[in-house]
């Protein structure tokens, strides 16, 4: 989990998020553009409305998934370059309020 240690994630406000019965759609205002989440993604979403702390964020996933630390901490790495190219999120160093 050292990938995400001292981490945070901010949501971008131009993206609107709808749950459609356990995955979800995303809407990139800025871009036009939409993105499909599946259970785990959406998932990711759900829980970083409510916290920015990607050490929360990921002890939340490890507990709501049968899925082992490492691979969910690759997986996750991946999912959040993904949305992080795609301009939907931003992955900090620290905590955004200080």
């Amino acid at each position: 989990m050292a990938t995400f240690e001292g981490k945070t994630v901010r949501l971008s406000p131009d993206v609107l998020f709808q749950d459609v019965e356990g995955e979800a759609v995303l809407l990139d205002l800025s871009g036009g553009e939409y993105y499909g989440l599946n259970e785990v993604g959406t998932r990711f979403w759900s829980i970083a409305t409510g916290t920015s702390r990607m050490d929360e964020i990921f002890a939340q996933l490890l507990a709501d998934f049968d899925v082992d630390a490492a691979t969910l901490e690759a997986d996750l790495a991946a999912f959040l370059d993904e949305m992080c190219g795609a301009g939907l999120i931003d992955l900090i160093d620290g905590d955004p309020g200080t």
